[in-house]
């Protein structure tokens, strides 16, 4: 957008302003926290999050374009989330939790799709939350690498081989129930 710039610009002085970049990034904020952590409204929640922190951190806010507050929204709700798995030890909950609802779905599901499905948000949310955060940045929200460097604080370089092991990790878990697709 054109006029992006002036109206991050104009949001540090003026609420309406940054009503329309809240309106405006809201839904890929709540996709990601979604994607990350696999349940609606414990996203909704960290999204919420996420917003109060950009209203209290917003002057600090030193970017000029919509890509740079873009990843500063990404690299908050990065944070938002691990520090929501750390915080309430849900981690090993949702996991055991996805497990059962997996193990309960493939008995009943018809689809295979549906249980491929719930076997790869499993093997997912099973790596380290860099991991998850990478795999989510490039191939839920298609954010290229430089971008996700930028999100993260690191190299492109880094995070492509970071990629690469998280790649390396879910192939190993997923070989036997993926076989078509690897």
């Amino acid at each position: 957008m054109a006029d992006a710039g002036r109206l991050i610009a104009e949001a540090h002085n003026n609420p309406a302003a940054f009503v329309q970049l809240y309106r405006r990034h809201y839904d890929a904020v709540f996709r990601y926290c979604v994607h990350r952590l696999f349940e609606r409204q414990t996203a909704e929640d960290v999204t919420s999050e996420v917003f109060l922190k950009v209203v209290q951190n917003f002057a600090r806010f030193d970017g000029e374009n919509e890509q740079q507050f873009r990843n500063w929204l990404y690299r908050i709700a990065t944070n938002a989330v691990n520090n929501h798995l750390r915080k309430t030890a849900r981690r090993s909950g949702l996991l055991q939790r996805l497990s059962e609802r997996t193990v309960h779905q493939t008995v009943n599901c018809q689809r295979p799709t549906e249980r491929k499905l719930k076997l790869l948000k499993e093997a997912v949310f099973g790596l380290k939350p860099r991991y998850q955060t990478i795999i989510t940045l490039r191939f839920f929200e298609n954010l290229k690498l430089t971008e996700i460097a930028e999100v993260l604080g690191s190299s492109p370089g880094t995070v492509r081989s970071q990629l690469a092991r998280a790649l390396a990790k879910l192939r190993r878990k997923l070989a036997p129930d993926f076989t078509d697709y690897i």
